[in-house]
Order: structure tokens, then sequence, then C-alpha cells
């Protein structure tokens, strides 16, 4: 990881609840600029808003400008496009030095959703004695931002697993995303993020970015009741899955499955042992998957943490393609599709 990421992590999200979860991976003290992103109990809002949220996204024309060359020496053309308009990050949003950017262009009717109002004012509609906001965040240089509204007490099932229940606020100012409120957990042990593979629908509520987006009191009523109901569904699945016993026999067609074994030497064979590998040493003797090692709650932990710390990262770094992936719902779906494998396979 980049010292340049590094900074970032320590100055660009904020960590509540430390004294119930510990300090982030990336936790370093010297990369704070003298105030730390760390908070043993919830993050104040105001800190949120100060700290991250005290700028605003603009709007500007999308105009481009060619040099000419023709018989009377140099000259320019400029052509202002109508039917398209430019999101900014101003100069100094993120620091004195900071130069200021262009986050995403789009069609004219396209309605950036402000971070403060989406994500904080927003939220205040529903956080209650038993909610606080638990940890926020800026990625891909201030296009995307997420708050996580949380329980203040991480919750343990019988079969030993420690997690903590939120609700997911996130949206984005570069088109990766919708402005989304899903419900997660985290589970303690290894920083990883799940959702309740098993379940069909109410997950989350997503606002698109258009001029007639909004959000209603009822849908952050029903966003609070995510939050609420989402630490007996994952119990739930929880002692289920964990009752599911997978043999030796299943382990290595699942293995089988996921990561097939080319018949050809070559890059793709080695890719393939390697995750097969990775896959078998946390099933075997990692302390994130170890303990449920045998039942299908296993199976889903030892796919979603090697796909969380050991799998392929390519063209950003693992900590802001780990969000995206809870964000956008892909880690979601990896979780239903090894669940669902895995079933079928121990059955």
């Amino acid at each position: 990881m980049s010292q340049e990421t590094v900074k970032w992590l320590n100055t660009m999200t904020l960590i509540g609840f430390t004294e119930q979860r510990g300090h982030a991976w990336h936790y370093r003290a010297d990369a704070q600029d003298g105030e730390t992103n760390h908070y043993p109990a919830a993050i104040p809002v105001e800190d949120v808003r100060r700290r991250l949220f005290s700028w605003k996204v603009l709007e500007g024309d999308v105009t481009s400008t060619a040099t000419l060359l023709d018989d009377d020496g140099v000259g320019t053309l400029t052509i202002t496009d109508p039917d398209r308009k430019a999101m900014l990050r101003p100069p100094g949003a993120l620091g004195p030095n900071d130069p200021g950017a262009i986050l995403g262009v789009f069609k004219s009717g396209y309605a950036g959703h402000d971070y403060a109002q989406w994500l904080l004012e927003q939220v205040a509609e529903i956080l209650d004695d038993e909610l606080a906001i638990g940890s926020a965040g800026l990625l891909r240089g201030g296009a995307l931002a997420w708050v996580s509204i949380e329980v203040p007490e991480t919750i343990t099932t019988p079969e030993g697993v420690a997690f903590r229940p939120h609700l997911l606020a996130t949206t984005s100012f570069d088109g990766s995303v919708a402005t989304t409120y899903g419900r997660k957990v985290q589970l303690v042990v290894c920083d990883n993020t799940h959702a309740v593979a098993m379940a069909e629908s109410g997950q989350q509520i997503k606002v698109r970015h258009s001029r007639h987006s909004q959000i209603k009191l009822a849908d952050a009523r029903e966003a609070l009741a995510l939050v609420h109901t989402i630490a007996d569904d994952f119990a739930a699945e929880v002692a289920q899955l964990s009752a599911v016993h997978v043999s030796d026999g299943d382990w290595a067609r699942f293995l089988d499955e996921i990561a097939p074994l080319p018949d050809q030497q070559g890059r793709a064979r080695t890719l393939a042992q390697s995750k097969r590998e990775g896959l078998q040493r946390l099933w075997d003797h990692d302390t994130r998957v170890a303990p449920w090692r045998g039942t299908a709650f296993g199976v889903m932990q030892a796919v979603n943490t090697f796909s969380h710390h050991e799998g392929t990262v390519r063209g950003m770094a693992r900590s802001e393609r780990n969000m995206l992936r809870a964000v956008t719902g892909e880690v979601d779906a990896l979780d239903r599709t090894t669940v669902q494998s895995i079933l079928q396979i121990a059955a």
C-alpha cells in the first residue's frame, strides 16, 4: 500500500466504536495530521461534516479547446457541449494544496446528491437512541462517500460469530453508484463485510441521480427498520449455515467448482492453484475461518475472507476495492453465490 493511500485512509476516513472493534488495519498515528481519525465511541455528526463534508461539489460546463494551425498562424477552437455537464471538486476542498478535480461528466439531467444533505441530514432522520455513526469516509478523490450507522454493542451468536449490524449510506459523483441505503454486517474477527446471503429482498433502498430524486421520511423509517432487523436475520443465517455439515469431500468438490484446474500448464492454472491453496490455508488454519471449518458458514467465510484480504486487486488500493464491493453489492452477490453452491453440494 502506497504512502499516499495510508495518508488518505488516516485523514479522509473516520472510524468509530474502536473500544468495541479495535483500530482499523490502516491505522497510522503519524499520518493523521495531528487529529486522530479513530473514535472510541460514536463519531459526532458535526465531526463528519467538518472533516469530510464541509465542501460542495460544483457543476461546470463541458468545454473542449483545440489548437488550430492555418495560413494566418496559430488559433484555437472552443466548443461547449450543451447536453452534458461536469461535476467538480473545487480547489482546496481536500486541503490547502488541493488543485480541484473533475469527478465525473454526465448528461444534463443528472442531479448530484450533496454529501451533507443525503448522508448526514437524511441519515439524521433515522438516528435514534440505539443508533450512531460508526464510520464515514471519502474515496476516489472525493467522488464517492459513505456513512455507516451502527448499533453501539457488538453482537455474538451462539456459534461464536461476533458482528456489528449497520446501515451503509453511500452516494457518488462519478457514476459508480446510485445513492444507496443498505443493511450490512461487519465481522469483528476479520473486518469483512457481509449481508444476509439467503435473503431475496429487503436488503437496500436505492435513489437514482435524477432531477426528481428524493427520499421520503417513510423511506428513512424503512431504512431504520433495516438496521434493527438485520441482527436477528444474520444471526439466524449463521445458525442455519453452521448446522449444514461440509465434509472433506464436499469441500474438495466446492474447490473444483469455484477454482477448477485447467489441464494445461500456464498462467490460468497457476492462478487457480494459488486460489485453491489460499482457500485451503484459511479453511484449515486461519482464525478468521477455521473455527467454523466443516460448516456451510465456514465456506462462506473462507471465500469472503479470501476475496477481501488476499484476492487479486487491479487498478486501485485494496481498501478502496473492498469498500466499493460493499457499496455496489458485489460482496453480497459473492456470498449469495457461495451459499447457493455449497448448499447444493452438501445436500
